[in-house]
């Protein structure tokens, strides 16, 4: 199955001159969904590591799913003032704006290899604001999986220039 074929392209999304890849019409196909996960859990079984965390909002998606067939605790990495117990924070800049995410600062200890799993990754700051998060927790990242990697936008090269392993199950030109 290709899942390309699943994904919405919506020019001018959310600003002029952003090329939107949209997941949302692959996550309404069950059978496309359902590959979807396959794929992931069979790129997880590279790695060892010990929880899974997915960057909010559609990494949860996948990595919730992800996490119940793996059996592994999945962590998630939220934005700002979304969760309620003490949390470690970290900002970053995005294409078009900035942000900050959040971990409780009881989700991770010293001994943790975290699977991080998001939906797409693009220039990669918020991957490297997910790294960076887990990595003030004490944690260590095992590896990064997307389901889409805009390749020409450099956020794979960046996250593996700093070490970490990443994966990717579909790849298209970010504009």
């Amino acid at each position: 199955m290709n899942l390309k074929n699943f994904i919405r392209s919506i020019p001018d999304y959310p600003k002029k001159g952003i090329l939107f890849r949209d997941i949302t019409t692959l996550i309404k196909d069950k059978e496309a969904f359902s590959e979807t996960i396959n794929q992931i859990v069979e790129k997880s079984k590279k790695f060892d590591f010990d929880k899974i965390a997915a960057i909010e909002s559609r990494g949860f998606v996948f990595a919730s799913a992800v996490s119940y067939i793996r059996k592994k605790p999945f962590i998630m990495l939220r934005k700002k003032n979304k969760l309620p117990a003490e949390v470690h924070s970290v900002d970053f800049q995005l294409e078009y704006g900035s942000a900050t995410i959040e971990a409780h600062k009881d989700s991770f200890n010293d001994k943790d290899k975290i699977l991080v799993i998001d939906d797409l990754i693009a220039t990669g700051g918020t991957a490297d604001a997910a790294a960076r998060l887990i990595e003030i927790s004490k944690a260590k990242v095992a590896a990064f999986i997307f389901v889409i990697n805009l390749y020409d936008l450099g956020g794979s090269n960046t996250l593996e220039k700093k070490g970490y392993k990443v994966e990717n199950l579909i790849s298209f030109p970010g504009h």
